[in-house]
């Protein structure tokens, strides 16, 4: 569990101080599109896990402040093991991560000694040192089609992920069987029914939503490809299948479109808010900058052998 918070001025100026804070510490700030649309409008680098990967890997600051979850941190200090990585909450997780430990990971590869294993990165920095490459949204099908076609891959650890790159790319995986508890969520029955309100909107889909999602789907797409598809579709509606919290760009980016978050299966809760990303807030995201805290470190050798497959990512992206 997080940590209770301590008394802030309730007259504190959240958003000048993080701004102030960034240029004391020397510290840039890495948001998620998930985020809050506060935390995202504050950020220095606003990306896909890809792209804030790559900001990581060529960021010349002394501090590195993640707003993302936990694995996103974590490649960072792997990309930078000199620099200081804070995050607001260090308990802001990810239900793919949890689903794929590291011992059960590397017993699954055993099985397979002759196998490359792509893994998504969506994982801890543990299995990332158990991978052969690491992959994201964006790039997985690209990644997965340059492995030479005499070669079983294994593919870990979101199930819908690796069967939408089976599709694109033809090639057979061996693939871990987990998924993303956001991205399961969306009801195909009320998406149909949201479509026939809104006979010209478009289904627009992350790969990590389940088949009969991406089925209904006209686009599929990494988070940074939806908002581009958004921003350059001659379409004015739009159904999004993915995390709303992408929804904040999209409208700032094509504001004179309409945008439709997909309903969840259940129409009592906001299921498909991710409840790891939002744990982080102002609050929280002040005072990691004024404390320079919670830290995330990856010991070595972990460190060292993680960084080779996202290096061969970054390589190929």
């Amino acid at each position: 569990m997080s940590e209770p918070l301590p008394f802030l001025d309730p007259n504190l100026d959240l958003a000048a101080e993080i701004l102030r804070l960034k240029r004391e510490r020397d510290a840039v700030l890495l948001a998620h599109y998930y985020q809050l649309d506060e935390i995202q409008d504050l950020a220095d680098h606003l990306g896909d896990s890809l792209q804030l990967a790559q900001a990581a890997s060529k960021t010349t600051a002394r501090v590195i402040c993640f707003a993302g979850v936990h694995f996103m941190a974590e490649t960072a200090k792997i990309l930078n093991p000199d620099r200081t990585v804070i995050v607001p909450d260090l308990t802001a997780g990810c239900s793919l991560d949890e689903g794929c430990p590291v011992e059960a990971f590397r017993a699954w590869r055993a099985k397979y000694p002759d196998a490359v294993a792509v893994t998504y990165i969506n994982c801890s920095a543990a299995v990332k040192a158990e991978s052969d490459y690491i992959c994201t949204s964006s790039n997985a099908a690209r990644i997965v089609a340059a492995i030479p076609r005499d070669k079983q891959i294994l593919f870990a650890p979101d199930r819908n992920l690796a069967r939408h790159v089976m599709k694109v790319t033809g090639r057979e995986l061996v693939v871990w069987q987990s998924s993303c508890v956001v991205h399961e969520t969306f009801s195909e029955r009320r998406i149909i029914a949201l479509k026939e309100r809104h006979k010209d909107a478009v289904l627009i889909a992350h790969p990590e939503c389940e088949e009969p999602v991406l089925r209904l789907a006209e686009f599929i797409g990494s988070t940074t490809a939806l908002i581009s598809h958004v921003v350059n579709s001659a379409h004015a509606t739009f159904i999004v299948a993915t995390e709303p919290g992408v929804l904040h760009q999209m409208r700032k980016l094509a504001p004179g479109k309409t945008l439709l978050a997909a309903p969840p299966q259940d129409e009592t809760c906001s299921c498909s808010e991710c409840s790891y990303m939002k744990k982080n807030t102002l609050e929280k995201l002040y005072l990691c900058l004024r404390d320079l805290a919670p830290q995330v470190d990856v010991p070595e050798p972990i460190r060292s052998r993680a960084r080779i497959p996202i290096d061969r990512m970054l390589a190929l992206s």
